[in-house]
């Protein structure tokens, strides 16, 4: 294996880029950059531009997206050993944004959800060198991120999704304070980036949980320069290249095959043009195979036995990043996070990209998030809420539970609410995740009112309906308590699907369950995402030997 770590990595010069067509390719942003700007929110700060003409946001994006992979290290490896090294984490920087966010937020669901950002300012120690002229001005000539990846930890702490978000987004932006003169800004639709550009980590924190519908209970924050620290306390990350590269640009090169990179290097590859087809989604494949690499390395045995690597880890990680005071100041929390972050290894840790399509109003430069598919992932996020519970040990008398797939509960869904059409719209929804739907209809409550609270009944005279009907209220936000006695449905009928073959038929014999939809319900939790979603995701565990 050659180490090519003797080379030198430029300061990021400015570069020529080739011709590109699809969208956020580097020749498309050129284009654009020509084109009128977008209203230019109140109060925001250094104009972003399109990246035409080597704009600083562009140079330093893809290391925004690196370095934000320490974060992930933070919450899901590091901090397993917080116990022991707890004076390292005195040095993680500290900043409160509660009072800043404005807009009504998603409720908790018991999941942990954490908002990891790469911030490109060129203030502070190290970072000025990776800019031009702007980037050696007292400010550090502004902040912005190209870089925002929502790490979603399941309830149970077994698992964790990061999920990427284009920078080249197109979304509407909610109201938000401007982070600099406090006054409020009016909605917009922009690109999502220029959320924390004007409104800081508050804004975008607002604007994701108001077009996802998820809670986020902590934020960090990444610099650049902390990046090649931490490379280099984990001993460097081994890469493979399909072809060699030689980028006068970058002044990178390495060889085809495997390469083992230090922090310098690193960060030479990571913002590497001139390779592949020069798409910034292409680019964020490569990267979550080089983040795989880190967590893999980051929760290996080797670093986490090795007490001096693993004190300069902590020391380099802690010295990186930002958090809110909640996380950064709750011991309790953190130490609870670093025993349940042991479970947490590679092979648990997926990188998802949200699903999108060429943006209608401007399809060569910018992207739109692709529905229903991004709707459903994110609410896969914000319905991953079950806890595990501990089987209760079963006396010699008592028959044991049978296990229930949705595969095989046959459903009967009746609206209890005013709204026209719930009934078909929960149906469709059942049957994504599998359930077989057989009928429709509506319930009428006691008064004519609409019914509170969802409920499901299934017959007393099978035995084995209560089980059919826990799988079925274990799918379902808020989940109803199972009742037996069935309720009365009018204008009952057939249920079919344009999308999914319900295969009811084959079940004759098994209970049919019914859900009673009340003015309370929330959503059908997805555990079967689209094709779109499965085939953006990468498990960490799986990349050791994978080439770009």
């Amino acid at each position: 294996m050659s180490d090519y770590r003797g080379a030198p990595v430029a300061d990021f010069p400015h570069d020529h880029r080739g011709a590109h067509s699809q969208p956020g390719s580097r020749m498309a942003r050129r284009a654009a950059g020509s084109a009128p700007p977008p209203p230019t929110p109140p109060d925001d700060g250094p104009p972003r531009g399109h990246r035409g003409g080597g704009g600083q946001g562009g140079k330093m994006r893809v290391l925004a997206w690196v370095s934000i992979g320490v974060t992930s290290l933070m919450v899901a490896g590091a901090l397993t050993g917080y116990v022991v090294y707890r004076d390292a984490f005195g040095n993680i920087r500290q900043k409160s944004v509660n009072d800043d966010i404005i807009n009504p937020r998603p409720a908790e669901t018991g999941a942990l959800n954490v908002l990891l950002v790469g911030s490109d300012t060129r203030a502070g120690e190290g970072n000025a060198r990776y800019g031009q002229e702007d980037a050696r001005k007292a400010d550090g000539g502004g902040k912005r991120t190209d870089t925002i990846i929502l790490m979603h930890i399941s309830p149970d702490r077994d698992q964790a999704r990061l999920i990427s978000f284009p920078r080249d987004s197109m979304v509407q932006i909610p109201k938000c304070k401007n982070e600099t003169t406090k006054q409020e800004m009016a909605p917009r639709r922009d690109m999502i980036n220029s959320a924390y550009n004007s409104g800081g980590i508050a804004c975008t924190i607002s604007t994701l949980e108001t077009l996802t519908g998820i809670r986020i209970n902590h934020f960090v924050e990444v610099d650049f320069s902390g990046f090649k620290n931490i490379v280099d306390a984990l001993g460097g990350i081994e890469i493979c290249l399909k072809s060699g590269v030689n980028d006068k640009a970058s002044k990178l090169v390495l060889p085809p095959g495997k390469s083992l990179l230090n922090g310098e290097k690193a960060l030479g590859y990571v913002r590497l043009r001139k390779y592949g087809d020069g798409s910034d989604i292409q680019r964020i494949k490569r990267q979550q195979i080089f983040l795989s690499k880190v967590v893999a390395k980051a929760t290996s045995s080797e670093l986490l036995t090795d007490v001096g690597k693993l004190r300069d880890f902590i020391a380099a990680a802690a010295g990186s990043v930002t958090m809110d005071p909640s996380l950064a100041n709750d011991t309790e929390k953190l130490i609870s996070i670093a025993m349940s972050a042991k479970e947490l290894t590679a092979g648990g840790v997926k990188f998802i990209t949200v699903p999108w399509v060429p943006d209608p109003e401007n399809p060569e430069a910018r992207v739109v998030w692709k529905e229903p598919d991004a709707g459903k992932l994110f609410t896969a996020i914000k319905t991953d809420t079950q806890i595990a519970e501990a089987s209760p040990s079963a006396s010699a008398s008592a028959k044991p539970k049978i296990t229930v797939k949705p595969e095989q509960v046959r459903v009967q869904v009746l609206n209890g609410t005013k709204t026209f059409g719930k009934a078909r719209e929960v149906a469709d929804q059942l049957a994504e995740q599998g359930f077989k739907v057989v009928g429709l209809g509506n319930y009428e409550a006691p008064g004519g009112a609409s019914l509170p609270k969802s409920e499901i009944h299934y017959a007393k005279s099978i035995d084995t309906a209560p089980d059919y009907a826990d799988a079925l209220a274990k799918s379902v936000l808020p989940k109803p308590s199972p009742a037996s006695g069935k309720v009365k449905a009018t204008g009952a009928q057939p249920y079919t699907s344009t999308t999914t073959s319900t295969g009811a038929s084959k079940l004759k014999g098994t209970p049919v369950i019914q859900f009673v939809i009340g003015e309370d319900f929330d959503s059908v939790k997805v555990s079967k995402l689209p094709d779109s979603v499965e085939k953006s995701a990468i498990t960490a565990s799986e990349q050791k030997n994978v080439c770009t």
